[in-house]
């Protein structure tokens, strides 16, 4: 195999008496070793798609295909078959096939050098021939496709994005590190022409292509605006050089003169002075034209801008009139005013269910006594909130230095906020809470009676 380095062969390659029965003719009839047979197209089929991936087209024909995998002198019998096999199956398609599905557009330039081989293919077709051609070219679907996703994600990455036009010398330019060639270039864009991303056209004999814009479903035809804005720019362009080369050539008479004039020329570095300032002003004169054509690109920009946004209008206001078709201000004061109705029935059922409730006298005779005891709970809880009673007996008083001083310092602070609580009201609350707990008068009995007596 020619090349072997720029792809991987298969570990079949090495194996003499496996490639001995791949380097065979197939069997007429498939039906004798179906496994044989599908090993076989199998192996064939990957390895030339294969083939054509790491060379970079996207083509392919039968007297190739015996040079790329002769080994060691031999050449595959069956590649004919398995070139058929794959036509059959849509994996490849001839160039003439693959032309004639687009519009006549590209017939006159973009295919032109496709139209000579495949009528030789038509001919043997005609007369009842089997046989694959030498020379006819098979284009692979698979490869044509990603070839044309490429070439429009190169396009779209490229500086040429803002321009819908480009000439076919410029897109040469631009996709040289996809297409390997021009027959992979119009593979390509006939690729594109059909999922009507691209579209074709000549203006006064150049080839120009027009891409399709992101936000696009498909691409639009080419118009006289397009053209006049690819004009426009290519004038852009031209005047840009121009002005670059002037400005080099000025800078180089301006440099001539300081060096006559160091060599005391001053005759010769005047008139090198005299040039310069000639080429300054074609340089003024070709930047003020360079600018107006700019000014009117802005322009053409804007005005397209303009029409995107008049157009979302429209499609909006037509969008609202749809949603507002049925709906008018009558009815909507007829829906508020019965939304209203309804919010004051609604006002005057809820009235009427409240008013059935009766007020009874016996029952607020039994809210006051409830009132009553939550009171009087109230006071127990105040009660509560005072020092424990000391129910040990008290010493006599003692000087500071006698060792019962400790005792003293034990006991609790004496209270000395005023309540006006008298002690018959505790006695009483005390006798009440002794009567109300069973606990504390079961407590009473086992134990002595120990006397109340009040806070000092």
């Amino acid at each position: 195999m020619s090349n072997p380095n720029q792809m991987s062969l298969p570990p079949e390659w090495e194996d003499d008496e496996r490639m001995t029965f791949l380097f065979s003719d197939f069997k007429e009839n498939r039906d004798v070793n179906t496994t044989d047979w599908d090993s076989k197209m199998d192996f064939w089929t990957s390895l030339i798609v294969q083939s054509c991936r790491v060379r970079g087209t996207v083509c392919l024909h039968l007297q190739e295909l015996n040079k790329i995998f002769r080994r060691k002198g031999t050449l595959p019998l069956g590649l004919g078959t398995v070139i058929q096999c794959m036509a059959r199956s849509g994996k490849i398609q001839r160039e003439s096939e693959f032309a004639a599905n687009v519009d006549s557009g590209w017939l006159s330039w973009g295919v032109g050098l496709l139209l000579v081989k495949p009528l030789k293919w038509t001919f043997s077709t005609l007369l009842g021939s089997s046989r694959v051609p030498l020379q006819e070219s098979f284009v692979v679907i698979e490869l044509v496709k990603e070839k044309a996703a490429e070439l429009l994600d190169a396009y779209r990455r490229s500086a040429f994005a803002s321009r819908s036009l480009l000439s076919f010398q410029e897109l040469c330019a631009l996709s040289s590190h996809v297409c390997a060639d021009e027959s992979t270039l119009c593979m390509a864009l006939l690729q594109l022409q059909r999922e009507k991303q691209v579209t074709v056209t000549l203006h006064e004999g150049e080839k120009m292509v027009k891409f399709s814009q992101p936000g696009q479903d498909r691409v639009t035809p080419v118009s006289d605006v397009d053209i006049g804005i690819y004009q426009l720019q290519h004038s852009e362009k031209l005047l840009d050089e121009r002005v670059g080369a002037l400005s080099l050539e000025a800078d180089k008479c301006r440099e001539e003169a300081r060096v006559l004039l160091q060599e005391g020329k001053k005759s010769q570095a005047l008139r090198c002075l005299r040039g310069r300032k000639r080429v300054e002003k074609r340089v003024d004169s070709l930047f003020a034209q360079l600018e107006n054509i700019r000014g009117i690109l802005d322009r053409i920009a804007q005005s397209q801008t303009d029409r995107l946004v008049l157009q979302a209008y429209q499609t909006g206001m037509a969008a609202l009139r749809l949603s507002l078709k049925d709906v008018t201000v009558e009815r909507a004061e007829s829906l508020v005013d019965q939304i209203q109705e309804l919010c004051d029935t609604q006002d005057e059922v809820n009235q009427t269910i409240a008013g059935v409730v009766p007020n009874s006298d016996e029952n607020i005779d039994e809210l006051e006594e409830e009132l009553k005891c939550l009171l009087e709970d109230s006071k127990v809880d105040a009660i509560s909130g005072l020092p424990e009673v000391p129910s040990n007996p008290l010493s006599p008083a003692r000087e500071p230095s006698l060792p019962g001083n400790d005792l003293l310092s034990s006991l609790p602070a004496v209270p000395q906020n005023s309540f006006s609580i008298t002690d018959e009201q505790l006695e009483e609350e005390l006798n009440r809470l002794t009567l109300t707990d069973p606990g504390f008068q079961q407590k009473k009995m086992t134990s002595p009676t120990k006397r109340f007596e009040p806070a000092l």
